[in-house]
């Protein structure tokens, strides 16, 4: 049971695709990206040893924390208000990192928190070229990111930038939409296993 305050993303779609085809290992440890109401934070802290929930809608971090408490896993998640990565530790690492980005395309200006959570910038990818950025720097070595995204802001971008990042990707699940869009659930590895 999910409570979703009135100014965060209530899962849809794009949320049921992700915790169907989401794998965490037992003792992961997982970096929620994005939490929104942690529903995939959640469900990871089912096997993980740890989860840190990160989301910049502090109406999110609350919410998460709330509904971490009613499904009875508090104990092993952690709620910190940010932006992508700049709240944690450098050097810290996680097996498992999960982000359903914000990724339509849209105008930001006048963007409420609720609106955050899916406003992508003009092409979309304002937020998910950044997180492809840092996150190599927060992956232990045989670490897998979980990134879902639309078809409307470029699935073959993302394969790129993650290969420039040093991470292999692939679609691992995806589901049409109304109007001409697809999401689509993208898996990263390491290439490099000498990091």
């Amino acid at each position: 049971m999910f409570f979703v305050d009135e100014n965060v993303y209530e899962p849809a779609e794009d949320s049921f695709l992700f915790a169907e085809n989401l794998a965490v290992g037992e003792g992961s440890r997982v970096l929620d990206m994005g939490t929104g109401c942690g529903i995939l934070g959640i469900i990871a802290a089912g096997k993980a040893e740890e989860v840190v929930a990160v989301d910049v809608n502090p109406f999110a971090v609350r919410c998460a924390a709330r509904n971490a408490k009613a499904n009875g896993v508090a104990d092993r998640m952690l709620f910190v208000q940010g932006d992508l990565f700049d709240t944690l530790r450098v050097g810290e690492r996680f097996d498992v990192v999960v982000f359903n980005a914000p990724y339509l395309p849209v105008k930001c200006s006048g963007v409420s928190w609720v609106e955050r959570a899916w406003a992508g910038g003009c092409g979309g990818r304002e937020v998910i070229d950044r997180f492809i950025c840092e996150v190599p720097e927060y992956l232990a070595v045989s670490g897998r990111v979980f990134l879902m995204q639309s078809t409307l802001c470029g699935v073959d971008e993302t394969l790129l930038r993650f290969k420039e990042r040093g991470l292999e990707a692939r679609v691992v699940a995806e589901r049409a939409l109304p109007f001409f869009e697809a999401v689509m659930l993208l898996k990263a590895e390491r290439t490099d296993l000498c990091v």
